[in-house]
C-alpha cells in the first residue's frame, strides 16, 4: 500500500472505480473474523492515506466500507512495524554492548528509535498508538535456537522425499556462526542454511546420490569451513 491509488483496496474501491464489487482487504477480513490480530509489516513505507485510514479505526475503533458497512474493530489487536532507527543504531555500534551495560545500551538504543518514530509519523497517529516496543538485538544464543526452527522446516520437507536428516552439534554451531549478524538480525542465517546445507543438499538429491529412506548426516567437514554429507540406509551396509 504504497501507492495512493492502491490505499483504497484496504475498504473496497468506490462506486465507478475498478474493484467497487470487491470487498476491501482490511475490513472484509476483520468482518469476517472480528476476534483478530492484524499485522502490518514495515508501516513506515505505507502511503500517507494510510494512515488516515487508521486515525479512524484507532480513535473510533470502526471503519466503514465501501458498500456502507460498519466493521467493527473494538476485538481486533493491530500491531505495526517498522525499521525506523536501524541505520542510526548501526553507526552508533549500540548492538553489540556488554552483560554489564546492557540496560543502558538498550535504553540507548530505544531513544534512537523513538527519535526516528518521532521524526517519521504525525502526533495525532502516535497519540492513537497504545505502546511502542523496541526489541533487542538477537544474541548468539537466539540464533542457536532459531537454527533449529529453520531446520525443522527442512525436515518437514525431506520427510515428504521419505528421507531424514541429522546435524551434528558442530553442524549446527557452524551455521549458527555463519549467520550471525549484529545488524541484519536473522536474515543472513536463512542464507547461511540455505548456501551451506540446501544447496548441496538439493544438488545431491537431483543426483540421486541420496534416495528415499536414506539418513542423511550433516556434520562439519575438516577444513572447517563447509558442512560434508553423507548417507546410510537399511539396504546399504
Amino acid at each position: 500500500y504504497m501507492e495512493r491509488f492502491s490505499v483504497s483496496r484496504l475498504i473496497g474501491a468506490p462506486p465507478g472505480y475498478v474493484g467497487y464489487h470487491e470487498s476491501g482487504a482490511l475490513t472484509k477480513a476483520v468482518r469476517r473474523r472480528p476476534y483478530s490480530v492484524v499485522l502490518l509489516d514495515e508501516i513506515e513505507k505505507a502511503h500517507p492515506d494510510v494512515f488516515n485510514i487508521l486515525l479512524q479505526v484507532l480513535d473510533e475503533g470502526h471503519l466503514t466500507d465501501n458498500y456502507g458497512r460498519t466493521i467493527d474493530f473494538k476485538n481486533t489487536v493491530i500491531v505495526m512495524t517498522c525499521n525506523l532507527g536501524a541505520r542510526d543504531i548501526s553507526k552508533g555500534g549500540t548492538l553489540g554492548f556488554h552483560e554489564e551495560d546492557a540496560r543502558s545500551g538498550y535504553e540507548l538504543m530505544r531513544g534512537k528509535v523513538q527519535a526516528a518514530i518521532d521524526r517519521t509519523f504525525n502526533p495525532e497517529f502516535l497519540n492513537r498508538v497504545d505502546d511502542t516496543i523496541v526489541f533487542h538485538a538477537l544474541s548468539r544464543e537466539d540464533i542457536g535456537q532459531i537454527v533449529h526452527i529453520l531446520l525443522q522446516e527442512i525436515h518437514e520437507r525431506l520427510d515428504e522425499e521419505s528421507l531424514t536428516l541429522t546435524l551434528s552439534d558442530a553442524a549446527v554451531s557452524f551455521l549458527a556462526e555463519q549467520g550471525y549478524s549484529e545488524k541484519f538480525g536473522a536474515r543472513p542465517l536463512r542464507r547461511a542454511i540455505q548456501r551451506y546445507l540446501e544447496d548441496p543438499l538439493s544438488e545431491m538429491i537431483l543426483t540421486a546420490e541420496f534416495g528415499a529412506g536414506d539418513e542423511i548426516q550433516a556434520d562439519l567437514n575438516e577444513a572447517g569451513d563447509g558442512l560434508s554429507l553423507g548417507a546410510t540406509s537399511a539396504t546399504k551396509t
